[in-house]
């Protein structure tokens, strides 16, 4: 149960004062549905304001407080704006311009021959000084305006002023927490209690990035703490010690040799299979190094044993394609496979669970309706899951209710995650990874080309389709303020589909599940030969045809989601190819991103690069990390913050008297505050 002293913390924003309808929705997209969500609003940056006596060209660019005088309106045609002419006391003329069709209120606020203080940034239209939409008041109002204003991010229908306020009302209600954080560290860091720490990333004072940081910090060391919970509670577990007698795998006839890198995965995921302590296991491994493969030992493994194994996929098409991949490995041998996804009705499903509950299916693979109420196995003793970043924590510890002993849980992903944030998501696991490709994989060449040369590519794509290929274009998710990811991929399939018609496909984010893999498996027939689509492309679907990747405004992504989309093809034995379409006006990073994606198909290298480039900005994998998502701390503070975390997690359980202790206590706080729930229920437990 959460402690009573974070009540107000998780009171709604609608319970503050002057919070109407109006308001509710603006706060609802900015996710500032809660008090404690208004306390960790920063501001964006400070506004820095100038009193000014009279008006000069030397402030230009200033943010300025001035009394002015109106003298005159004028307005142009409809489309111009209503500028309303004033003057200062020495007679130094100033614009103050309104866009919009309402030049009543301009009026209203300005009336001619009366005094006003006006302040906003001062620029130079023409040969002449002017502010846009400024800030009006009466001249006894002139103390109400700040010399310094935070600037907090914001949406459409609220306000700066009225975000300040509803953030000082936030403030107001701010209990006063116990500290969790190891004294000696909080001393050397030189950062304030809790509470003084949120009232300070809302003051221009020097001590705001300290500030930031230590609530970065806490929420950092929350996670940390949780995931150790979960790892000394998964020890005390009893589950299943998994020795087989290798009379299945050994059967299995491999094309190649596994590499090296595989081999060590193997040993390492068969040793913790050998613990009867479950084993939590995260594989690692780049698109195409050959996880599957390694996956299938672990559950060859345990059917060798007399077990049950499972294989979970984040969507029905890549549960089918795993289930096929797996069929054709393990052909030949007296292992009974079958798949259950949401697809399965009537007597086929009956049948499989009839089969689980009584031990005669001894692997299942399928999505998370593998994991619903009604499913009961005999013995599950493995469970793996692919793509694991689709699921969260909260998945991977639901596995323990589906049987008496917790079975042991090796977790994939292709998505490449920087060594500086593996602890960060995966902190309760062991780490495996697969860092070479199998011989014989083909490397991707990748071009970038201006979309100037638009023509030569579609001509380019056009010699491919003929020639028997199949290929993906891909279009980015776009801004808000322009027209929207779908419109943009049903444009540019409109444009293809007049030099190719029927052989172009479309999926994108809002199409229903049913409806987006109908079309993927057209795709997989070559019932289509050309997929337009947004990045809804499912990381590991596997169509060997398509051996060319057709990337619009690849100035847009991340690297490591330029990459995951780039591994969509190279998966046959004919050379592949990936276009990255441009813009003329790229930034530098993005110019570095685009050239080191040329350079390399090592997506961990491509991993660490990107989170060095982006700093702050969201990586593609960390954004979708299920429960052990950050809304607080920053990447480039994960990076700085997390082996301290991680320590000081440590030093609280092992030396420290654990959550029993004084700081214990507080160290609860923090976990329900930052919402572990995943760790606050092993705390129930014990």
């Amino acid at each position: 149960m959460r402690p009573e002293i974070l009540n107000p913390l998780f009171a709604e924003t609608q319970s503050l004062k002057g919070i109407g309808k109006a308001l509710t929705k603006p706060l609802e997209k900015l996710r500032l549905t809660r008090i404690k969500d208004l306390l960790y609003h920063e501001p964006s940056y400070w506004m820095h304001r100038k009193r000014v006596e009279t008006l000069n060209e030397l402030d230009v660019d200033e943010t300025i407080i001035a009394e002015v005088t109106p003298v005159d309106y004028r307005s142009g045609g409809p489309r111009s704006p209503f500028r309303v002419h004033a003057t200062d006391g020495e007679g130094n003329a100033v614009s103050l311009t309104f866009f919009g069709r309402n030049t009543g209120w301009p009026k209203k606020l300005l009336p001619l021959n009366e005094a006003k203080i006006v302040s906003g940034k001062l620029e130079r239209y023409g040969d002449e000084l002017q502010i846009l939409h400024p800030d009006v008041l009466e001249l006894a109002e002139e103390d109400q305006i700040s010399l310094v204003e935070p600037i907090y991010p914001l949406s459409d229908g609220l306000g700066n002023k009225r975000m300040f306020q509803l953030v000082e009302q936030a403030i107001g209600l701010a209990p006063e927490l116990p500290e969790w954080i190891e004294p000696s560290l909080l001393e050397s860091k030189g950062w304030q209690n809790w509470h003084d720490s949120v009232v300070a990333i809302h003051q221009p004072a020097e001590t705001a990035k300290e500030a930031a940081d230590r609530l970065a910090y806490d929420e950092i060391f929350a996670n940390q703490l949780a995931f150790m919970l979960v790892r000394n509670s998964n020890r005390k577990k009893k589950g299943f010690a998994i020795e087989g007698d290798r009379h299945l795998r050994n059967r299995i006839k491999l094309p190649f040799e596994l590499t090296g890198a595989q081999k060590r995965c193997i040993q390492e995921i068969d040793g913790d299979l050998a613990q009867s302590s479950p084993m939590l296991r995260l594989l690692q491994g780049d698109v195409g190094s050959g996880k599957t493969l390694v996956a299938l030992m672990a559950l060859l493994n345990a059917v060798e044993a007399g077990y049950q194994a499972a294989f979970l996929a984040p969507t029905e098409i890549l549960a089918r394609q795993h289930f096929a991949g797996l069929q054709e490995l393990m052909t030949g041998l007296p292992a009974n496979l079958e798949i259950l996804t949401g697809r399965e009705k009537g007597k086929v499903r009956e049948s499989t669970l009839m089969g689980l509950a009584d031990g005669s299916i001894d692997i299942l693979v399928g999505t998370h309706a593998i994991f619903q109420e009604k499913v009961q196995y005999k013995n599950l003793a493995v469970a793996i899951v692919d793509e694991q970043h689709k699921f969260g924590v909260s998945q991977r510890l639901m596995l323990s209710q589906k049987a008496e002993r917790t079975p042991h849980l090796l977790a994939m992903t292709a998505t490449p995650i920087p060594r500086t944030l593996t602890l960060s998501q995966y902190g309760e696991m062991d780490v495996s990874r697969i860092d070479e490709l199998p011989p014989g994989r083909q490397a991707i060449e990748t071009r970038v080309i201006a979309d100037s040369r638009l023509n030569e590519v579609v001509d380019g794509l056009a010699r491919h389709l003929s020639g028997g290929g199949q290929a993906y274009w891909v279009c980015p998710l776009v801004e808000e303020s322009e027209k929207s990811d779908l419109a943009a991929a049903e444009e540019r399939a409109a444009m293809l589909r007049q030099r190719f018609g029927d052989q172009v496909g479309l999926v994108h984010g809002r199409m229903k599940g049913p409806d987006k893999d109908a079309v993927m498996e057209r795709f997989q027939r070559a019932e289509i030969k050309l997929l337009v689509a947004t990045t809804v492309i499912e990381v590991g679907v596997d169509v060997p045809n398509a051996s060319l990747m057709i990337i619009d405004a690849a100035d847009r992504f991340g690297l490591a989601q330029l990459h995951q989309l780039r591994g969509r093809v190279g998966r046959g034995d004919v050379k592949s190819n990936c276009l990255l379409l441009r813009g003329d006006n790229l930034s530098e990073t993005a110019r570095a991103r685009l050239t080191l994606l040329r350079e390399t198909n090592d997506g961990f290298k491509i991993a660490e690069e990107d989170l060095r480039l982006r700093g702050a900005g969201e990586l593609m994998g960390t954004r979708q990390s299920g429960d052990a998502g950050f809304n607080i701390a920053k990447p480039e503070q994960i990076t700085e913050f997390i082996a301290a975390a991680t320590d000081d997690a440590r030093l609280l359980l092992d030396r420290d008297g654990g959550l029993d202790s004084r700081r214990g206590a507080a160290a609860r706080v923090a976990l329900y505050l930052f919402e572990r729930d995943w760790g606050v229920s092993l705390l129930r437990s014990g």
